[in-house]
C-alpha cells in the first residue's frame, strides 16, 4: 500500500488529461479519486500505528542503493491530514474554479501537485525528496498562473524565482552531503554523518538545508514571495497552497534535521529561536496592515509558520509533538478561512474588507463558521489552536526561554486583533449601500459544494479541541520516534546497523 499515495494521484492526473474535453468527467475523477485516496491513507495510518514503519525498495534494489519509500508515524499523520483537505478542496473546486481555468488543465495539475506532496512525505532519500519538491514546484507554478492575468504572472514570477533559488541551495547541500558521506539514503546518512571529521563541514551542509527548506517554508527573511503571490490565483488554489506547500517545507526541516543534524541543533538553537520570533512578528504585523482578505490571511500563514519553526527550534520531544499537532491544526484552520473568504467573494463580489459588511445579519451560519477557525488561529480555548499554542508555550517556559514565550503570546494577541478586524469589517458593520452587489440573504442560495468544506473543517477544528488528549498522545509518539532514529535505521537497513 505504500505506493498508492503516489501512484493513485498520478493515474488520476493521466486520466484527467485523457478526459480533457469533458469537465464533468474530470470533476468526477477529482471527487471519487481524492475520496479513495483518503480511504487508502486512512488504512496506511492504521497500519503504521499497528505495525510500525512501512517501507519499500523501488525495483527491489536493496537499501541504501535504491529508491526508498518510507512511511512512519509523522508521514502517516500528514498523509491522512493532506488527503482529507485534498478531498475537501476537490469538492470546493466544483464551484470555486471557473470553467475556463478548468478547461486549461486545473484538474490534471491538481492531481500532479498531490503526487509531489505525497512523494515528499514518503521519500526515504535526499535526491528523491528534491525530485518531489520539483514536482510540487512545477505543478504549483502552473496552477498559480492559470488564467494568465497580469497580477498572476507577476506573483508567479516572484514565486518561481525564490523557489528556484531554494532548489539550487537544496541541490548544493545534496551534492556536498554525497561528496562527504557517499550516500543519499536518509537511514544510511544517519550513520555516515557521524563520521564527518570536520564539524564545520557538517554545519555548512546543515545551514544550506536550513536556508533551502526555509525558503519553501516561508520563514524570515525568505518569506516575501508568499504574500506577493498567494493572493493572485483563485481562492481554491490559494487555500490548497496554504494548507500544504509551506507545511511540506517544515516537514522536510524536521525530517532531515532529526536524522542528520541532531548534534548541530544545540549550536544552532539561539539563531533558530530568533528566526522563529521574527517570522511570527513580521507575519502578524504584515497581516494587521492589510485590507485585502486574501493578503491578510497570506501574512498569517507566515506568522503560523513561526510557531511551527519554534517547535522545531526547541527540538525536544514535547516541542516536536506540539509542532506536529500545530501543523495539523493550522492546515485545517487556515484552509477553512480561505474557503470562507472564497464564499464571501462569491456572495459579495469583493475581497476588499472596506467594501464588505452586514454579513452577520444576512448569513449568520457563515459568521459562525468564520469565527470557529478564526478564534482557533488566535488560540482561544477550547479550540484546537489553544492546545497547540499551550503545548509550545509550556515547553518554552520549561526550557526557560522566556523571551520567545512573551513574543508568542503577543503574536497570539495580535492574531486575535486581525481576526477581530475581519469580523468588524465583513460581518459586524452595516452593509455599504453601493459599490458592491448586496449580500445574498439566504445562505442556502450559495453553492453547496462551497459549504460542505467550510462546515467540515469548522467541525474538525472543534473536535480537535475536544479530543486534544488522544491526538497529543499520537503526536507524542510521532515525536518520540523522530528523536530515536535507530528504529528508523533498523527498519530500512536491518538490525545491527
Amino acid at each position: 500500500m505504500i505506493y498508492f499515495p503516489i501512484l493513485l494521484p498520478l493515474v488520476l492526473s493521466i486520466l484527467s488529461i485523457f478526459a480533457w474535453n469533458s469537465l464533468r468527467t474530470q470533476r468526477v475523477l477529482a471527487i471519487t479519486g481524492s475520496f479513495v485516496l483518503l480511504l487508502i491513507n486512512f488504512q496506511v495510518f492504521l497500519q503504521v500505528q499497528q505495525t510500525g514503519i512501512l517501507h519499500a525498495q523501488v525495483g527491489n534494489w536493496p537499501a541504501p542503493f535504491g529508491i526508498t519509500l518510507v512511511i512512519d508515524r509523522l508521514s502517516a499523520i500528514l498523509l491522512l491530514t493532506g488527503s482529507l483537505v485534498i478531498f475537501l478542496a476537490a469538492i470546493f473546486s466544483l464551484s470555486g474554479i471557473d470553467s475556463e481555468r478548468a478547461r486549461w488543465g486545473y484538474f490534471p495539475l491538481f492531481h500532479f501537485l498531490i503526487v509531489g506532496v505525497n512523494g515528499a512525505f514518503c521519500s526515504g532519500d535526499l535526491f528523491n525528496l528534491y525530485v518531489w519538491f520539483e514536482v510540487m514546484l512545477m505543478a504549483s507554478f502552473v496552477l498559480m498562473v492559470l488564467g494568465s492575468e497580469r497580477r498572476q504572472l507577476e506573483g508567479g514570477l516572484k514565486y518561481v524565482i525564490l523557489n528556484l533559488l531554494s532548489s539550487i541551495l537544496f541541490l548544493s547541500a545534496i551534492g556536498l552531503t554525497y561528496h562527504f558521506t557517499g550516500s543519499l539514503n536518509l537511514a544510511q546518512l544517519t550513520i555516515n554523518m557521524r563520521v564527518i571529521s570536520s564539524q564545520g563541514i557538517a554545519l555548512l551542509i546543515a545551514v544550506l538545508f536550513l536556508v533551502g527548506f526555509g525558503i519553501k517554508a516561508a520563514i524570515f527573511p525568505f518569506f516575501f514571495w508568499l504574500p506577493a503571490s498567494y493572493h493572485t490565483p483563485p481562492i481554491t488554489i490559494t487555500a490548497l497552497f496554504s494548507g500544504l506547500l509551506t507545511k511540506v517545507g517544515v516537514y522536510a526541516l524536521i525530517r532531515v534535521f532529526s536524522l542528520l543534524f541532531a548534534s548541530q541543533m544545540e549550536f544552532l538553537q539561539p539563531f533558530l529561536l530568533i528566526l522563529a520570533g521574527l517570522t511570527m512578528v513580521i507575519g502578524v504585523l504584515g497581516a494587521a496592515a492589510q485590507t485585502d482578505f486574501r493578503r491578510l490571511l497570506s501574512f498569517h500563514i507566515i506568522s503560523q509558520i513561526g510557531y511551527l519553526f519554534l517547535g522545531f527550534a526547541l527540538f525536544t520531544k514535547a516541542s516536536l509533538a506540539a509542532a506536529i499537532y500545530f501543523m495539523v491544526h493550522v492546515i485545517f484552520a487556515k484552509m477553512a478561512l480561505f474557503f470562507v473568504a472564497g464564499l464571501i467573494e462569491k456572495k459579495c463580489g469583493s475581497f476588499d474588507l472596506r467594501r464588505l459588511g452586514g454579513l452577520y445579519r444576512n448569513s449568520p451560519i457563515l459568521s459562525i463558521f468564520f469565527l470557529i477557525p478564526a478564534l482557533a488561529l488566535a488560540g482561544i480555548p477550547p479550540l484546537s489552536g489553544f492546545f497547540a499554542k499551550l503545548l509550545l508555550l509550556l515547553e518554552t517556559i520549561r526550557l526557560q526561554k522566556y523571551g520567545i514565550t512573551i513574543i508568542a503570546l503577543l503574536v497570539s494577541l495580535l492574531t486575535l486583533f486581525s481576526m477581530t478586524k475581519i469580523w468588524n469589517e465583513v460581518f459586524w458593520k452595516p452593509p455599504l449601500e453601493e459599490g458592491i452587489k448586496s449580500p445574498q440573504t439566504n445562505h442556502l442560495t450559495s453553492p453547496i459544494s462551497m459549504w460542505i468544506p467550510i462546515i467540515t473543517l469548522g467541525l474538525i477544528v472543534v473536535l480537535m479541541g475536544i479530543f486534544a488528549d488522544p491526538l497529543i498522545n499520537l503526536t507524542n509518539a510521532a515525536a518520540g520516534s523522530l528523536l530515536q532514529p535507530q528504529t528508523y535505521i533498523e527498519a530500512i537497513l536491518g538490525a545491527g546497523k
